[in-house]
């Protein structure tokens, strides 16, 4: 006796039927507002005619750098070091390799969320002998309630939509069949950022006096959010 064959599941209908017709439609939001934290990088560098005198330099200079930013306290939220290197520069004439002399150099990543002291911060730090200062890149913290916002801004934005519709066709909605980020297998960050400032350094001598601080203009932030939704509907009539 064969017994019967299992019944597979038949797939979703990707559509509406006449007695459950659905509507689908994409929700979108677009929030744009002030940064929460900068970022900037500070690149030490140091020569010398042999090893140890450009790493003596390069550790007394880092070490300055490294205290400056400290001492602005709790407006620094993130000090990392990123990279380091001694590298020999050999001379280019004659027949043997000579080496002439030594470059070294400390990379610097800091991270704060007072814009008022990462004016006075950048302009410090361009100030002192062989550094560099780049940034800053602005931005919104991973976790920042915004983008949570932007996400339910943009699931409200097609609940509205899919109504707007229904109104249109004299019915209502029924219940909501799914509900999916825009290109969920694939997606890209909500945050969408751009523009930062052109690198300064300064080659030279600890000045003198100094210089005034720096007037940074904090940039836009740009959140987007999208989803696909779809819904049933109670039949019209038509």
């Amino acid at each position: 006796m064969t017994s019967p064959a299992s019944e597979e599941p038949r797939p979703a209908v990707p559509y509406g039927t006449p007695d459950a017709p659905r509507i689908a439609v994409r929700g979108e939001a677009h929030l744009e507002i002030d940064p929460e934290i900068a970022r900037i990088g500070i690149t030490v560098s140091a020569r010398g005619k042999d090893r140890r005198s450009a790493l003596d330099d390069l550790t007394r200079r880092n070490a300055a750098v490294l205290d400056l930013v400290k001492s602005y306290g709790s407006s620094v939220e993130r000090l990392e070091t990123g990279h380091f290197s001694i590298t020999p520069e050999l001379t280019q004439r004659g027949r043997g390799e000579r080496v002439r002399s030594y470059h070294g150099q400390v990379h610097v990543t800091a991270e704060l969320s007072d814009f008022t002291a990462l004016g006075e911060l950048t302009t410090r730090l361009a100030d002192l002998e062989l550094t560099r200062v780049d940034g800053p890149w602005w931005a919104l913290r991973p976790d920042s309630p915004v983008h949570r916002d932007a996400r339910q801004q943009a699931v409200r934005e097609a609940v509205q939509r899919a109504r707007e519709y229904a109104e249109a066709l004299g019915t209502t909605l029924a219940a909501l069949v799914e509900l999916a980020d825009t290109g969920a297998e694939n997606a890209e960050p909500y945050q969408r950022t751009a523009g930062r400032m052109r690198p300064m350094a300064a080659y030279g001598t600890e000045a003198e006096d100094t210089a005034a601080p720096l007037d940074l203009e904090p940039q836009k932030q740009h959140v987007y959010a999208q989803v696909n939704a779809r819904f049933t509907m109670t039949p019209p009539r038509l």
